[in-house]
């Protein structure tokens, strides 16, 4: 244990009980509000979202914290452009001179980001761009010149080397199974958008996206985006996924083989493939609006070095009504995603109230629309209230297991910065040890609020359960790999993510005691944590490092 840690440590014992350890018991009490009908699934825009602000607000006001938000309020407001599809008026693919009817939810997962009334996309020419993938640093271009315009993008998902073998080009040039940002679907339809592409489908696979075809259409047809001036509005008309058997037949009926073309795509060489005689038809009515959402802040000035921010984050939405499930319910209310990431805020802050005052700030952001593609957190990061240049670290909880307690903590994202050591030292003092994620393929460390900070240099460090099987106390890693795939498989953005009395909170508070712990030595310290070499982060950091010294 370092000097630092072992001082933080030794405070520790002087500080009062409340202040040492997260209690399971309040976790729950505040899971069980926050994911009750009563909040009716907490999705941005809707009377839920009220209810939810205003608790919130009262519970970071009630453990005596200040309004951390712009201009001395409790809130920093998000406008969120809303659309749903409305019922298909055409969908359909034409191969060899006929149409192939597509239907939304069984061949094709669709929505849109464009405020508009009705989108439409009429008879527009297919072409598989591979993945997708423009990286000039990494010696790697998919697109190789070719237009986009008015035409549909078709990808697969991930990074060229994900399924690469030895002896292919694409070996080792993304982190291997490790996901990087080029293999996000965000990414994917925000580069098809750039190069002018009037629709962007991407073929969905189990393994490659890190989600069953339940996940992906359980938005219904929804989307949410920032509100954009409107030459920042994408050209995609519609953006989605094609079901695995569906892509195959689209390939096959234009005399490709999908199979044969994956490979091809792991290849530097690879240039995108017309989809001989495919084209692309859609057209839908659109219900379209300007929701009116708000991130939550709250503070803690600090004593000494006040314009030094420790931040801390959860963040609030969920995926709100759906359809009824086997058990009648409606409400997709993300008990653990992120019910749970917002209880363990609260518990630290209070945790930071019963001690001493830190010497620099401590700001909990509580963000909304992070389901919806880190808006939340992207227009803060845009729009910061606290300089990013001495934002110390951006600590985020998003989903952690319930199964119990745990001897090793699943770190996300290894090798990207100082603060995984910091995990690990604290893990130490808690007599566990630290695990890498053991499905990195999944890209987690790209899809989750801590990102929007990452992305402007920002040291970050993520908790989430899903990462890997953790090795439990009880069942050791057997019986943690079983919650992951029960939790992932089941009910993941389902209503059944919802509180049970099988919960056993206690593992979860071991994490959250570790993020208290590593904020704690951050707020009591001049530690400044850093980029590792390597990091796709770190040139951005070190931009800004005079400020910070």
């Amino acid at each position: 244990m370092t000097l630092r840690f072992l001082t933080v440590a030794l405070g520790l014992i002087a500080l009062p009980a409340s202040a040492q350890t997260i209690a399971p018991k309040q976790l729950e009490q505040s899971v069980r509000t926050l994911a009750s009908d009563l909040f009716e699934g907490r999705a941005p825009g809707t009377a839920g979202e009220e209810r939810t602000i205003g608790y919130l607000v009262g519970r970071f006001e009630a453990l005596g914290l200040e309004p951390g938000g712009p201009d001395g309020q409790w809130v920093q407001p998000v406008p969120l452009l809303h659309t749903r599809l409305g019922e298909a008026q055409t969908l359909a693919v034409a191969q060899g001179g006929a149409a192939t009817p597509w239907t939304v939810g069984n061949q094709v997962y669709l929505s849109t980001l464009q405020p508009k009334d009705k989108v439409a996309v009429d008879k527009a020419p297919m072409v598989f761009v591979g993945y997708g993938v423009s990286a000039p640093e990494r010696g790697w271009d998919d697109y190789k010149g070719v237009d986009l315009k008015s035409k549909v993008a078709v990808f697969l998902i991930n990074d060229p080397d994900f399924e690469a073998v030895k002896g292919e080009d694409a070996v080792g040039k993304f982190g291997g199974r490790a996901m990087t940002y080029y293999g996000r679907w965000t990414y994917k339809f925000e580069e098809a958008a750039r190069r002018g592409a009037v629709a962007a489908l991407i073929v969905h696979d189990t393994p490659g996206a890190g989600y069953g075809w339940n996940v992906v259409v359980s938005p219904g047809g929804e989307n949410y985006d920032l509100v954009r001036a409107p030459d920042k509005v994408t050209s995609l008309a519609v953006q989605g996924w094609i079901e695995g058997g569906a892509a195959t037949a689209l390939f096959a009926g234009a005399g490709q083989d999908l199979a044969a073309l994956r490979k091809q795509a792991r290849s530097k060489s690879f240039r995108p493939v017309d989809l001989k005689g495919a084209t692309f038809s859609a057209a839908f009515p659109v219900r379209q609006e300007v929701v009116r959402s708000a991130n939550v802040l709250a503070r803690i000035p600090g004593a000494k070095r006040p314009d030094e921010t420790v931040m801390y984050g959860a963040h609030w939405d969920a995926y709100g009504k759906g359809a009824p499930d086997a058990q009648g319910r409606v409400y997709r209310a993300g008990a653990n995603d992120d019910a749970l990431g917002i209880a363990g805020l609260f518990e630290i802050a209070r945790a930071f109230k019963a001690g001493p005052a830190p010497d620099r700030s401590i700001v909990f952001a509580a963000w909304t629309a992070e389901e919806r593609g880190l808006l939340g957190s992207e227009h803060y990061a845009v729009n910061p209230v606290y300089p990013l240049d001495k934002t110390v670290a951006n600590l985020a909880i998003d989903i952690l297991q319930t199964a119990g307690k745990a001897k090793d903590v699943i770190l996300v994202g290894k090798g990207q910065g100082t603060l995984e050591d910091d995990l690990t030292q604290a893990a130490a003092a808690q007599g566990r040890v630290v695990t890498q994620e053991s499905l990195p393929e999944r890209g987690l460390f790209y899809r989750a609020d801590h990102f929007s900070m990452a992305k402007r240099g920002v040291p970050v460090l993520l908790l989430m359960g899903i990462a890997g099987a953790s090795d439990l106390v009880e069942g050791g890693r057997a019986a943690g790999q079983a919650w992951v795939d029960s939790y992932t498989g089941k009910c993941y953005h389902q209503a059944c993510d919802a509180w049970g009395p099988d919960w056993k909170l206690d593992g979860a508070a071991q994490d959250i005691d570790l993020m208290l712990a590593i904020g704690r030595d951050l707020a009591t310290s001049s530690h400044w944590p850093e980029w590792k070499a390597g990091s796709e982060f770190k040139a951005i950091r070190d931009k800004s490092a005079a400020v910070r010294k």
